[in-house]
């Protein structure tokens, strides 16, 4: 019995002694419960629980060692449990990199990166980093001062410390932490109820104190607990109100303060980028190889997709564009930070979902939108941003040649014999796919009132608009990009021998889109790819296509494109704008026919003082009206190509300017009859420029009828010449600086572009004939050139 009494006593006192440090743990890892409720899978809890486990018990480990050293031993184990966790997560998100890279990325956009992360978030070298090292500096400092000083309720501070911030960072994302919070609780009261120390001899350490010292020290003690008990009291009932309204309260998000992930200006309206591809048509954009993962059921209905090509069975898909001004259709994209797996959507109610996996390796594609089938599901390879409205992907870091991924996406087939029947949804939950901006043409809102009106059914009147455009339209490759109001209203009406009625798949789908808005149909713009889902994706395959949301078939592709070798018939044939009715005072009068034809009667049968108007007033009038006319035309073209030149020169940034004398340049040249094609460089059209400044003075100087005056002028003429030649190189290098180093220009080499684009023209206006001179300001070619928008 008495051998065995020491062995229990050293029993308990191991016991009591481990308390505190478990309790510390305990706390520490119960942040780590909290904050792992918003990521995916148990990777992160049990990483912080990791760390809570490890700094703890060093510290207890190294309780004989001094207390400055025991700081850098933690510090070192923490660094190396950290790369493990980081190395771990890696793994886990196959992530490429080598240790040290992940490591950098991480600490360089850690915190960033878990704000921005979409829920629930995985757990990546970036998202774990902070916690864990959290998790570790919370333990080493609380196990210190609980341990090494006595204070447990200072030590518990930064326990506490870290599970406020864990709640924090979730937010209104998680249910309430009411049971780790009860938890947290009861660890923290179980340590203090726990005594650490006892008296040397196991009783009262107060036993060897004289009667009145220990009646003393007893009544100081039991004062300060009674004041305690008084405080913790006084403070519940102040603030137990407080915090009791507070419970159904939604808590407050901190990504709401931290910017995503943005898209560059590029990225943010991609529909512009479809005529420069469709110039350069055998570009290598992608390489793609595709692998259906479920073949469809045998009593599957037949698929019902009017965007689809036999040749070309899958659409890659880019950006979606659902907001527009009038002016330009945008992104209008929130993308959160995201794992390999990306949050499930719903599919629609009949529609049949199939599983598409790509590889997919990026050649010459730029900008940070990443193509993917819709809809994404699971992106291994490479980091990416996701957007779980329009189901669009991003890399934040942009793209890179060479970069290969690896895509699963769930492609949703609507069911064709549902689209005849099928209504479209209404109210704010898609306003934004129904709005119309301010500034519709007239003829543009005719012509949807005439197809709406015709068609009753929402698929129907989707399938007329789409009818109309293929039937009436011509593709063209080199129609110059656009699609506000004034170019869609040039697109749909202007005259087919002065290039309206042709454009790319931008204009068709853009008119689609906004046609069908103007119908009651909620629909939204698409760019990206069509190929048949093996090797290379080239310039040429990219397109834009509109798509329209019914109930419960979600968002259907349309082809609004015309077949190939189809003839388009001339809108006049079945859109005539609805003609006024008359007046009632203009209307004809019904009237006879004659039986016989009556004799013209002339001038001299007239009587006397008839109200007739004598021919001579007549053709004075008309030829008066006609001046008047030629010359409004005349003030008009002026004041168009000077408001022209105004824009040109004086508005926009410094790049714009440039880029506007440079078109003021390039205008000259085609008003002189020398005009450049657009595949020479800028340095190839400045040379162009100064031979023929130099022809034009030659021309004007070997004039015999005026040589004597001429020969006077040549020498001030050629001085403006040989001044302003090497100035178009300047405008050239200028020019050059815009297009390699975008918003490097300033607004003095603005000015400067200009100034040299003003003198020349003036010079090269000057060495034309007298007429040719006065035909120059008033000529349309550039008003026209300008309505093309030319890149």
């Amino acid at each position: 019995m008495g051998r065995g009494t020491p062995v229990v006593t050293v029993a308990v006192r191991v016991l009591r002694a481990s308390v505190l440090p478990l309790a510390l743990i305990g706390l520490t890892a119960l942040a780590g419960v909290v904050l792992g409720r918003v990521y995916a899978g148990g990777l992160l809890t049990w990483l912080v629980v990791g760390a809570a486990a490890g700094s703890v018990l060093v510290s207890v480990a190294a309780r004989r060692l001094p207390s400055w050293l025991v700081a850098p031993v933690s510090v070192a184990a923490m660094a190396g449990w950290t790369l493990w966790s980081l190395r771990l997560a890696a793994t886990r998100a196959e992530l490429p990199g080598d240790l040290l890279e992940v490591t950098a990325d991480a600490a360089r956009n850690g915190i960033p990166r878990l704000l921005t992360a979409m829920i629930p978030v995985e757990p990546t070298p970036d998202t774990v980093l902070v916690p864990v090292v959290a998790a570790w500096l919370a333990g080493l400092t609380g196990a210190e001062v609980a341990l090494r000083t006595g204070r447990v309720l200072l030590g518990y501070l930064p326990a506490a410390g870290l599970y406020a911030a864990a709640l924090y960072v979730v937010g209104p994302n998680a249910e309430p932490a009411l049971g780790s919070t009860l938890a947290f609780v009861a660890v923290a009261a179980l340590g203090l109820a726990t005594p650490t120390r006892t008296a040397a001899g196991g009783g009262d350490p107060t036993a060897e104190l004289t009667p009145r010292v220990r009646a003393a020290v007893r009544l100081r003690l039991a004062t300060s607990a009674a004041l305690g008990v008084a405080l913790v009291v006084g403070l519940v009932a102040l603030l137990g109100p407080v915090v009791a309204q507070q419970v159904d309260g939604r808590p407050v998000d901190p990504r709401r303060y931290v910017e995503p992930p943005q898209v560059q200006t590029l990225d943010e309206n991609p529909l512009i980028r479809i005529s420069g591809w469709a110039l350069h048509p055998e570009q290598k954009l992608l390489d793609v190889s595709t692998q259906r993962l479920d073949a469809p059921p045998a009593d599957a209905p037949p698929e019902a997709d009017p965007a689809a090509d036999t040749a070309r069975s899958v659409r890659i898909r880019l950006a979606v564009l659902s907001d527009y001004d009038g002016v330009t259709w945008r992104v209008g994209a929130t993308y959160r930070n995201a794992g390999r797996i990306l949050p499930a959507a719903t599919a629609a109610r009949d529609s049949t979902v199939r599983t598409v996996r790509q590889q997919i390796s990026v050649a010459e594609l730029s900008g940070r939108l990443l193509p993917a089938v819709a809809t994404p599901r699971e992106v291994s390879g490479a980091r990416v941003a996701y957007d779980p409205a329009s189901g669009t992907l991003i890399r934040p870091e942009g793209l890179t040649p060479g970069l290969r991924y690896t895509v699963t996406s769930a492609e949703e087939r609507p069911d064709q014999n549902l689209l005849a029947s099928a209504n479209v949804p209404a109210g704010d939950e898609v306003a934004r796919v129904l709005r119309v901006a301010d500034g519709v043409p007239d003829p543009m809102r005719r012509l949807a009132t005439q197809l709406a009106e015709e068609n009753g059914a929402p698929y129907a009147r989707a399938s007329a608009i789409e009818q109309f455009l293929a039937e009436h339209y011509r593709v063209v490759a080199d129609a110059p990009s656009g699609h506000a109001y004034p170019n869609l209203g040039f697109f749909l009406f202007g005259p087919r021998n002065g290039g309206g009625q042709e454009g790319t798949s931008e204009q068709f789908a853009a008119a689609f889109a906004v046609l069908g808005r103007l119908s009651g149909l909620p629909t939204r713009v698409v760019v990206g790819f069509r190929t048949s889902g093996q090797g290379p994706v080239l310039a040429g395959d990219a397109y834009a296509w509109p798509e329209v949301l019914f109930d419960g078939l979600g968002w259907v592709a349309f082809d609004p494109l015309p077949r190939p070798n189809d003839e388009p018939r001339p809108v006049e044939e079945d859109f005539r704008p609805t003609p006024e009715d008359p007046p009632p005072s203009e209307a004809p009068a019904p009237t006879a026919e004659p039986s016989a034809a009556p004799e013209p009667a002339t001038a001299a049968d007239a009587p006397p003082g008839s109200d007739g108007v004598s021919t001579p007033v007549l053709v004075a009038g008309g030829s008066g009206g006609l001046l008047l006319v030629v010359g409004a035309l005349l003030l008009t073209l002026l004041a168009m190509r000077r408001s022209l030149t105004r824009s040109r020169l004086v508005r926009g940034d410094p790049g714009q300017r440039i880029a506007g004398a440079w078109r003021e340049v390039t205008d000259a040249l085609r008003l002189a009859g020398r005009p450049v094609g657009d595949d020479l460089a800028a340095t190839e059209v400045a040379g162009h420029a100064r031979q023929t400044l130099a022809d034009a003075r030659a021309a004007t100087i070997g004039d015999d009828t005026t040589a004597n005056s001429d020969a006077v002028a040549s020498t001030g003429g050629t001085a403006a010449a040989d001044a302003s030649s090497p100035a178009v190189d300047e405008l050239a290098a200028l020019l050059n600086q815009v297009g390699f180093a975008p918003g490097a220009a300033t607004p003095e080499q603005a000015a400067r572009a200009a100034e040299v684009a003003t003198a020349y023209v003036s010079t090269l206006r000057s060495a034309r004939p007298w007429w040719r001179r006065l035909l120059w300001s008033v000529h349309p070619t550039p008003l026209r050139r300008a309505r093309r928008s030319p890149r």
